[in-house]
């Protein structure tokens, strides 16, 4: 087992599009409702709504891929408290205003959901799990990314590199020792 340190710190930028963690968080959060709502308006014959929700899904794409180059520019940090999870200052300068915009079109357009939609995703810009709020802990070794599940709310993936992969893991169990957590590997 590698030696455990005081603390670990890197950064790391994740490919939204190509990553299997994500594609599966991303399958579960937007495929799911849209994909019950896309098989209604095909019952309903509602043709010209279908194709607006293709468009939406590409122009999303597109944003995805021009504001953020389709990549996630992430840091992590792990000590005695817990995980850190922030997004990098470049990253998170860009997200602040669409953020901002998302808040104030949702304001003036009278969608109080796309306003909280806006101020829900500025707050998890800086994310900091303490090891006593953890309840579940799942290690992806073949894509270098651990899932931690804590409290409502309180999951974060865990993007590790392929060279510090085995340390961050090290790190998580030693944290976690004595505690009551449900490990499991994929």
């Amino acid at each position: 087992m590698p030696e455990i340190t005081e603390k670990l710190e890197w950064t790391i930028r994740v490919p939204v599009f190509r990553n299997p963690i994500i594609l599966k968080q991303l399958g579960i959060a937007i495929g799911i409702p849209f994909g019950v709502l896309i098989f209604f308006l095909i019952l309903t014959k509602a043709f010209y709504a279908l194709g607006l929700i293709i468009v939406l899904f590409l122009f999303t794409y597109l944003l995805i891929r021009i504001v953020w180059g389709g990549k996630y520019d992430v840091g992590f940090e792990l000590n005695r408290t817990g995980i850190r999870n922030y997004t990098l200052k470049k990253q998170s300068n860009r997200n602040r205003i669409i953020n901002a915009l998302a808040f104030v079109s949702g304001l003036l357009s009278g969608k109080p959901a796309v306003a909280g939609a806006g101020i829900l995703a500025q707050s998890r810009q800086d994310v900091l799990i303490r090891w006593s709020n953890i309840r579940k802990v799942r290690f992806y070794p073949g894509n270098q990314t651990v899932m931690i599940k804590a409290g409502f709310a309180e999951n974060i993936a865990v993007f590790c590199t392929p060279s510090n992969y085995s340390e961050v893991e090290a790190f998580i169990r030693y944290s976690l020792i004595g505690k009551d957590i449900l490990f499991t590997s994929s």
